[in-house]
């Protein structure tokens, strides 16, 4: 008997080793007949990695594509995402937002390597990640097939209970159990935690929820300093020697987990309308965010920085968004790299019981000036040129308070 159409289908899954697409796989294989690619990527996961291309083989995969993008992640995707001050609704540093565009994007580059006509992801029916995927998808060859179990109504796993179950009835080695579920992501910008007693906004997280920071309540009663260095907006130092982006996050991530810095619990607004609960750890982020943002405040005009501020929502929403690969999101990074072009200098921060402050800012850049920032009064600014400035700055509410003076009391 022929092989049917689907079963001669090549797809390409986005492949963590996590429970969720650790049960897809076998799934993909035993309902559709699919050659399922699996695919991995690095990240900077810490060990999640290790034996990832014999646990896909032996459970069901044609073949393990891996490729380390640790080095592309933090220039091309997280630099930008800093310096244009990008966070989403206030806490939310975006780690697992803006690493999804660069998973797809390789995805698809290994579809067309491999001669596949579909990609795949195991992202929840809830999630804004099915986006995510799918508009990179669509962004970068919309003639592949999209293939999502968790929209597919043949795809009965949804619940994690059902799919540790799967997992176990398969023989699918996996970390998670019934007691201990968790919805982890992790590379080097964060880790996100979800699930479980997380769902309900009312439990405060236990200590042991916690992987790359420490408790704040067991950080070190002595402050810790560090320096970081920046050119053109962008993390290029740490104390002073020159450093890579990888590097400079794992120590940066190793000095703030120590002491708690960049937790985040939030209630945040999916894309896709509903409200979900979340704990994050961004030590080494929350550091850069904050130092870049303090670099600004010296180097940025009013006018810039104000508008700045505006955009960096924007360009925040996009992320969150999946829309990474479209023209608005590029025409926002050419105005940030504009307002970068002065963004040098150096920041020492003071890490302590989950706070990261600064203790230090210098520019060769600097707009701030000592003459006319001191309180003494000099020839360089004429504090008499404050009485018209403040006639004139004013006059429009001076006229509508003498209207509505005039108007007070009297009937409509």
């Amino acid at each position: 008997m022929a092989k049917s159409k689907s079963k001669a289908e090549k797809v390409v899954l986005a492949y963590s080793g996590g429970l969720d697409t650790s049960v897809i796989l076998p799934w993909l294989k035993e309902t559709y007949g699919y050659e399922v690619i699996a695919f991995a990527v690095e990240l900077g996961q810490g060990d999640e990695l290790a034996g990832i291309k014999r646990k896909a083989l032996k459970s069901g995969a044609v073949k393990c594509v891996v490729k380390d993008l640790r080095k592309e992640f933090v220039e091309d995707y997280l630099w930008p995402v800093l310096k244009a001050g990008a966070i989403y609704e206030k806490k939310y540093l975006l780690g697992t937002s803006i690493a999804r565009p660069l998973i797809a994007k390789h995805q698809v580059e290994v579809a067309h390597a491999e001669g596949a006509t579909a990609v795949a992801h195991g992202a929840t029916g809830k999630g804004n990640d099915k986006v995510r995927f799918a508009l990179t998808y669509m962004a970068l060859d919309p003639s592949l097939k999209i293939v999502a179990p968790w929209k597919d109504p043949n795809f009965t796993l949804r619940s994690r209970e059902a799919a540790v179950d799967y997992a176990k009835k398969h023989k699918i080695p996996i970390e998670q159990t019934k007691k201990k579920i968790y919805s982890r992501d992790r590379n080097l910008w964060h880790i996100s935690h979800e699930g479980a007693e997380l769902e309900d906004p009312a439990n405060e997280p236990k200590d042991d929820v916690f992987v790359i920071s420490r408790p704040i309540s067991k950080a070190p009663k002595k402050a810790d300093y560090v320096k970081i260095g920046f050119n053109k907006g962008a993390p290029v130092k740490l104390d002073g020697k020159k450093i890579s982006g990888v590097k400079l996050l794992e120590k940066l991530n190793r000095l703030g987990g120590k002491h708690g810095v960049g937790q985040t619990d939030l209630v945040e607004n999916r894309l896709v309308g509903i409200k979900s609960r979340g704990v994050y750890e961004t030590p080494g982020g929350a550091i850069l965010m904050a130092a870049h943002d303090c670099l600004e405040s010296l180097t940025l005009d009013r006018e810039t920085l104000h508008y700045k501020q505006q955009v960096a929502l924007k360009y925040a929403e996009m992320v969150y968004y999946g829309l990474w690969f479209c023209r608005l999101r590029e025409a926002l990074d050419g105005f940030v790299d504009v307002t970068q072009r002065n963004v040098t200098g150096e920041v020492k921060m003071k890490l302590f019981k989950g706070r990261c402050t600064p203790a230090g800012i210098k520019s060769p850049n600097s707009l701030y000036r000592t003459d006319l920032a001191s309180f003494k009064m000099g020839d360089e600014y004429d504090s008499t040129d404050a009485t018209g400035f403040i006639r004139l700055f004013g006059l429009p509410m001076k006229v509508a308070g003498v209207v509505d003076k005039k108007t007070t009391g009297k009937a409509d």
